[in-house]
């Protein structure tokens, strides 16, 4: 089994306490990765996207089970994390199979928030330029 990989990340469009709408499952899109983390993340069969977008190179990880996240220091943080936070994240992979498909895909082993910007945040908002 493949080693697991720390990034430095930039999170988007987390929802580590609720299910998406969209894929049914918990989810989050780690994104601003760098070309060290992609390159490692390719060679373990992970594809990685970039719309050219804020997102940069990203990974989307899904979950059945809620994202547990932690602090800085190692405790349990329960925030709705917005657009922007930034952080180190441990992904893993898994290998599957469904019907006559396979692949790999990457599984979040760790989600640490380093610089919370909670969803919502007004200040988040304050930072934006105004036209």
């Amino acid at each position: 089994m493949a080693k697991p990989i720390v990034v430095a990340a930039t999170y988007f469009w987390a929802s580590t306490d609720q299910i998406n709408d969209m894929s049914g499952k918990y989810q989050v899109n780690i994104g601003g990765l760098s070309d060290r983390a992609v390159e490692a993340l390719e060679a373990n069969g992970i594809d990685v996207k970039n719309k050219g977008d804020d997102q940069g190179n990203f990974i989307t990880v899904k979950s059945a089970n809620p994202i547990k996240m932690q602090d800085s220091d190692g405790l349990p943080l329960v925030a709705k994390v917005g657009n922007g936070s930034t952080g180190r994240a441990v992904i893993g992979f898994y290998d599957w199979t469904y019907k006559s498909k396979s692949g790999r895909s990457p599984s979040l082993n760790r989600m640490i928030v380093d610089n919370l910007i909670e969803y919502g945040d007004s200040a988040a908002i304050d930072d934006l330029e105004v036209l």
